[in-house]
């Protein structure tokens, strides 16, 4: 049983969730709708150069789900799974996952995104599997700390080595499909690292190691 592992944003679905998640709060107007546009935005581009300084942008992101009880949030995701999700579906997406599915793999999604956001989407495709940044939760509520490693750049390869060892996997024909130059550390420990849809940084670096390239839209 080989890992078959994905990154889920712009790589299984064409568009950022969590960044599509601010842009769904500041439309309800359940943030500040200028204030906090303005600020997701930069912090999406400085993680599309490869710049982004994951704990500043953690403490922004997760600060409303500290102030929202999870009856609201819950609510809040489900409207947002409609309306922001779906149309970034890809059933191209689908397809590659239900591949895996077939050959038995072991299917697994590996995202910076929270796992609030990310783990209703994974669901949808059928992926259980997942590492994500963690959230601290007390009574029932999210405080906006993070619980250990968040999963960026080499975040993603120091869980998953974690992940390993407590599950006694191994990466022995493993792959991995990644859009980001931010993924490279995770994409050079796999024995099968394919770029899907990539940015051009992550383009220069397949072309220069030889590792396919695919796309999942259109």
């Amino acid at each position: 049983m080989a890992l078959a592992i994905f990154d889920l944003d712009n790589t299984l679905i064409a568009g950022d969730s969590d960044h599509g998640w601010g842009e769904f709060l500041a439309n309800r107007k359940v943030v500040d709708p200028v204030h906090y546009r303005a600020m997701n935005e930069k912090f999406y581009q400085d993680y599309q150069h490869g710049r982004l300084d994951i704990r500043e942008y953690l403490a922004f992101a997760l600060k409303p789900l500290a102030q929202l009880p999870q009856e609201e949030l819950v609510a809040l995701h489900r409207a947002f799974m409609e309306e922001v999700i779906q149309p970034l579906w890809l059933p191209r997406a689908v397809e590659l996952v239900q591949h895996h599915r077939q050959r038995g793999d072991l299917l697994m999604v590996i995202t910076s995104t929270n796992r609030f956001i990310a783990e209703p989407i994974c669901h949808r495709l059928g992926i259980h599997e997942l590492l994500a940044t963690e959230l601290v939760t007390v009574n029932g509520r999210y405080t906006g700390e993070v619980l250990g490693t968040p999963t960026y750049r080499e975040g993603k390869v120091v869980r998953l080595k974690q992940w390993l060892e407590e599950t006694g996997h191994s990466l022995q024909g493993s792959y991995f499909y990644s859009d980001s130059i931010n993924d490279l550390p995770l994409l050079e420990v796999v024995d099968n690292p394919v770029v899907v849809d990539g940015d051009a940084s992550l383009k220069a670096v397949a072309a220069e190691r030889g590792w396919p390239l695919m796309s999942l839209r259109g």
